[in-house]
């Protein structure tokens, strides 16, 4: 019976998890998309403010406080997406695990 507690425990927890999981990840994925929308307009900003070859505006870019604000945030999403992956991952074993000795437990049962 304690098996089964578990088993619903870690069910429950895999449901919970991996909708934040999800939205971490999304968040992940949007700001590493923004983060191609935030570099090009920033070489039009660099543009606008004189800047002429496509090496100096690029600079201007990467170096720009916004973009390594989102270069942070970036870094923290991925960071929160990886740890809800492993954690919905562990449960995912938790339950394989389950399965492999309750798969076990009825062969015992059959050889008796």
């Amino acid at each position: 019976m304690n098996d089964m507690v578990n088993l619903e425990k870690a069910f429950h927890y895999l449901k919970t998890t991996a909708a934040t999981y999800a939205k971490n990840k999304a968040q992940a994925e949007y700001l590493k998309e923004f983060r191609k929308s935030k570099k090009a307009l920033l070489i039009i900003e660099a543009e606008q403010q004189g800047l002429k070859t496509g090496q100096e505006r690029e600079s201007y870019a990467y170096s720009h406080k916004e973009y390594m604000e989102l270069l942070e945030g970036l870094r923290a999403a991925t960071e929160e997406a990886e740890k809800y992956r492993i954690m919905v991952k562990t449960a995912e074993l938790q339950i394989e695990v389950w399965r492999s000795q309750n798969s076990r437990s009825v062969a015992e049962m059959k050889l008796r």
